[in-house]
C-alpha cells in the first residue's frame, strides 16, 4: 500500500515538473491561432490516450490476480507440515520477489509512456491536455488525488 502511495507521489511530481518545463517550451509561445489549430485532438492522439488507460486497467487487474495468487500460496505455506514449511516459505518468497521485479519494470515502462504521451499533449496546447481521459475520472490523474 505504501509503495502504491509512493509511486503515485513520484508520478505526480514528475508530471508537475514536466508540465512546468513544457510551459516554457517554444510550443507554448506560439501565436493563439496556431495553438487553436493544434489543440483539438485527432483520432490517433485519442487512441494513444485510450491505449494507456487500457494498459493501466490491465495492470491493476493483474495486481489483483497476483495478490490472490500470493494469498493462496501463503495459505498453502501456513498449512504445510513442519518439515515442508521452510520449503514452502522459500517458494513463496521467491514468487513475491519475481512478481515485484516484473511489476516494477512494467510500471516504469508505463510511466515513461505516460510521460511521453502527456508531453505530446502539452505541445498541442492546454485544450488537448484537458481533453485527455487520463486527466479525468477515477483511473486518471484526478483519481490519483483521491487515493
Amino acid at each position: 500500500m505504501k509503495n502504491k502511495t509512493n509511486a503515485a507521489v513520484v508520478l505526480c511530481s514528475i508530471l508537475a515538473v514536466t508540465f512546468g518545463v513544457a510551459m516554457w517550451s517554444p510550443a507554448v509561445s506560439q501565436p493563439a491561432d496556431q495553438k487553436a489549430g493544434m489543440a483539438m485532438m485527432d483520432g490517433k492522439m485519442m487512441e494513444g490516450c485510450q491505449a494507456i488507460m487500457d494498459a493501466k486497467k490491465e495492470m491493476k487487474a493483474d495486481m489483483v490476480s497476483q495478490g490472490a495468487e500470493l494469498t493462496a500460496h501463503a495459505a498453502k505455506m501456513n498449512s504445510a507440515s513442519a518439515a515442508d514449511k521452510q520449503q514452502e516459505m522459500a517458494a513463496l518468497l521467491t514468487h513475491v520477489v519475481q512478481q515485484r521485479v516484473a511489476m516494477d519494470a512494467r510500471m516504469a515502462k508505463l510511466d515513461e509512456e505516460m510521460m511521453q504521451h502527456m508531453m505530446k499533449h502539452m505541445q498541442m496546447g492546454e485544450k488537448s491536455t484537458s481533453q485527455c481521459p487520463m486527466m479525468d475520472g477515477t483511473d486518471g490523474m484526478k483519481g490519483m488525488e483521491k487515493k
